[in-house]
């Protein structure tokens, strides 16, 4: 149930990371082990004269990026990045998007690019080849605050794995090629919207301990160490993607109107989105936004994109036929009221006229609106300017 939003006094100096429990321990103990194994293999596949491999090409049709480096939750990955998915899986939706990554933003956007994948860290072939297209880091139900009860791989988790991947090409490539290479890749985060589903909104001692702007503070603080841990790595091009509006969410409408009774029974209520909740999200995407032109004016070099998708997605839920939209309330893969009591156990769940629907499961937009935020990401068009300071494209231009 969703917990009330009203807050209790504020602590001071409130800490901005979770505790991690034994059990926890030993779940990330066993992930490292697999980290090392799986770069150890890309070591041993290395060929070349005097062990450096040099990429064919660093021009993708025409746009001047090398690689395509990708991190996130669900937005970006359907559970192939996550160890023990979905053993250790915390929702009631097992299948975060139309049946695979090649129905997320990150996919329509590598094929703009010429890249004809991005994959999975975990999935590597011991190939270097694989580290000079670019990786998957990204892992459903990723968030940016480590927690102990949620063991995937947080922002952290995936920059540290980003990081020792810059380093395997510093070893295999001349200096000078290893920086202008890292330089010139494309780095993509979506981050966020698990922190307030799991941590805020369903967990009371976090609601009641931090209001909504201490909490979008805390985050924003993360992701702005996160920039500036990859600007001294060498990155210099990086989107960032805000939250979508959560509260305009299936399992959000249905469990605020469990928890309050607010939005009445009956099918014919035409509330979509719980305003109180959407707030929240805005706070988040508006701090990060304010934090991103800062950090472009501050770090030398630093070209950082934020894409605004709660704009793009609001667009569609007040305009929807504009955009080719029939259904803006039900997912399109769930049972129960809205499709929203039980998530997506399996694809012959899911309806028929999927492409008419705004959102697939609990939480998770279609691959019909993914196509059209990537493509607003890119050149503005579809759902407007919902990347800033400047669109994708002109971004892998330069």
């Amino acid at each position: 149930m969703t917990p009330s939003l009203n807050h209790n006094q504020v602590k001071k100096n409130p800490r901005n990371k979770i505790d991690d429990g034994g059990c926890g321990k030993a779940v990330r103990g066993l992930k490292l082990a697999i980290i090392v194994v799986s770069l150890s293999m890309v070591m041993d596949g290395v060929s070349g004269e005097h062990g450096v491999l040099l990429p064919s090409s660093t021009e993708k049709k025409g746009w001047s990026v090398s690689a395509f480096y990708v991190l996130g939750d669900s937005s970006v990955d359907c559970g192939d990045n996550t160890l023990f998915y979905p053993f250790l899986h915390h929702n009631l939706s097992l299948i975060p998007c139309e049946g695979s990554d090649r129905s997320l933003v990150p996919h329509f956007l590598a094929e703009k690019m010429g890249f004809p994948s991005t994959p999975t860290f975990y999935g590597q072939n011991g190939s270097i080849d694989g580290l000079f297209q670019g990786l998957n880091f990204g892992s459903a139900e990723a968030m940016i605050m480590s927690s102990a009860d949620h063991e995937f791989q947080s922002l952290n988790q995936q920059i540290r794995q980003v990081l020792e991947t810059f380093q395997l090409l510093q070893l295999h490539l001349p200096p000078n090629s290893a920086l202008s290479y890292i330089e010139s890749s494309l780095i993509y985060l979506s981050f966020g919207k698990d922190d307030y589903i799991e941590l805020f909104l369903h967990n009371p001692g976090i609601m009641h301990k931090f209001t909504g702007p201490e909490f979008a503070r805390i985050l924003v603080d993360q992701m702005a160490a996160a920039m500036r841990t990859l600007h001294v790595a060498g990155a210099r091009r990086i989107i960032i993607v805000g939250i979508l509006p959560i509260g305009c969410a299936p399992r959000t409408v249905w469990e605020w109107n469990e928890t309050w009774g607010m939005l009445g029974n009956g099918k014919d209520n035409q509330t979509v989105c719980i305003e109180e909740i959407n707030e929240l999200v805005t706070q988040y995407n508006r701090l990060l936004e304010e934090r991103i032109v800062s950090l472009n004016s501050d770090l030398p070099g630093m070209n950082i994109i934020f894409c605004n998708v709660y704009e793009g997605i609001m667009e569609i839920v007040n305009n929807p036929k504009k955009h080719g939209f029939e259904n803006i309330k039900d997912a399109c893969c769930g049972f129960g009221m809205n499709g929203a009591r039980v998530g997506c156990l399996a694809m012959d769940m899911a309806c028929k006229d999927r492409r008419t629907h705004l959102w697939w499961d609990l939480y998770n937009p279609t691959q019909a609106v993914n196509k059209l935020l990537a493509e607003s990401a890119w050149s503005s068009l579809s759902l407007g300017h919902i990347c800033r300071p400047s669109t994708i494209k002109h971004l892998v231009s330069r």
